[in-house]
């Protein structure tokens, strides 16, 4: 499967207008088209529903996190909204993943849908391994944590986790390669950083095995989205003889 294939924009922004915008602009570059807290906030379910209708995918990045029974009632209404993935918080609990998991699986079913993709977030990547331990008080190291919540979300009926490139041949090897790792804070060499910590760039995270790559602000920010993806792909082409270089 080609990089872009496996790309997800990331439309953090609150403009309805403009994420259909980048959408459309980025047709035949990219398929997946990322839904986080900011966009869903300012325009709720319709910026889903206009996304699918121009034929794209949406992963809904909400990161349910509460009750059991809640987050299982929001994983049925992602499930009715036809997204192709959708993300709980694994800090969540056992319980709580397979409620979301059974309930997305059940709902699909009566109403003849294809159930979501269901991914769990393990320790989010702006967090380092100071940040865990000293102010949220888990004592494992970073990638102890991820392996303990990425296999307790597969026992629970997930299909993969959110994790940093970092961390993706270990999921791997514990959980096996058919099970999902989702990796944010992806950077090019080309662009600048942002407020990922735990970040890698585009060819280290597909040689550890990521299934997916999420990529926002650092390739929305230039002034030609389209131009920046064919640049990535040029860096990629490039990279093993040492001719790259950012224009």
């Amino acid at each position: 499967m080609s990089w872009e294939k496996r790309l997800m924009v990331a439309l953090d922004i609150p403009d309805a207008s403009r994420a259909l915008d980048i959408v459309e602009k980025l047709n035949g570059h990219a398929e997946i088209f990322k839904i986080g807290l900011e966009l869903f906030s300012s325009v709720g379910p319709q910026i889903v529903e206009a996304i699918q209708r121009k034929g794209k995918k949406v992963f809904l990045d909400l990161k349910f996190h509460d009750i059991p029974n809640t987050a299982s009632n929001a994983s049925a209404v992602a499930a009715r909204l036809g997204v192709f993935m959708f993300n709980v918080h694994t800090f969540g609990g056992f319980e709580m993943m397979k409620r979301c998991s059974d309930s997305a699986s059940e709902t699909s079913i009566k109403e003849g849908l294809q159930r979501p993709k269901i991914v769990g977030v393990t320790v989010l990547t702006s967090l380092t391994i100071k940040e865990l331990k000293g102010e949220i008080g888990i004592h494992r190291d970073v990638k102890d944590q991820v392996r303990h919540l990425a296999s307790m979300a597969q026992k629970a009926g997930l299909d993969g986790v959110v994790a940093s490139a970092h961390e993706v041949s270990e999921i791997k090897r514990l959980c096996g390669n058919n099970f999902l790792t989702v990796v944010p804070g992806i950077r090019s060499s080309c662009f600048p950083t942002d407020d990922q910590k735990r970040r890698a760039t585009i060819s280290e995270t597909l040689r550890e095995g990521a299934d997916y790559i999420v990529m926002g602000r650092s390739l929305l920010k230039q002034e030609d989205p389209v131009r920046a993806i064919e640049l990535i792909s040029d860096e990629l082409k490039s990279e093993q003889k040492g001719l790259f270089k950012c224009n």
